[in-house]
């Protein structure tokens, strides 16, 4: 693969507008403690690279792996009316054994 052509969607996105916010549930703290995986939301118009690259100026943590899942909205309904919730993006960042741990709180 040629690592010569770069392809973006979109524009040129800098750390903090690739990693919008961590996803704290029972599952994402069990992987955290346990397996060293991180889950964010991140933008949908982000790469794996550009996950990795925010992940390591932002939190000075060494990336191992970047997984990343479209998730697709819901269907909800608002009192008479059928809604629809945005579709977003979410990446579990796996960092190396010698990293240190991303703190949220």
């Amino acid at each position: 693969m040629n690592k010569s052509k770069v392809y973006h969607r979109g524009p040129k996105l800098e750390p903090h507008q690739v990693i919008l916010r961590p996803l704290v549930t029972e599952k994402g703290t069990h992987q955290s403690t346990h397996k060293n995986a991180y889950p964010f939301e991140v933008n949908p118009w982000a790469t794996k690279d550009d996950i990795r690259v925010a992940a390591e100026s932002l939190f000075g943590c060494h990336v191992a792996k970047v997984r990343t899942q479209n998730r697709s909205g819901k269907t909800k309904r608002f009192r008479f009316r059928q809604g629809r919730l945005a579709n977003w993006k979410k990446a579990i960042i796996v960092l190396k054994p010698d990293s240190p741990p991303i703190e949220f709180f």
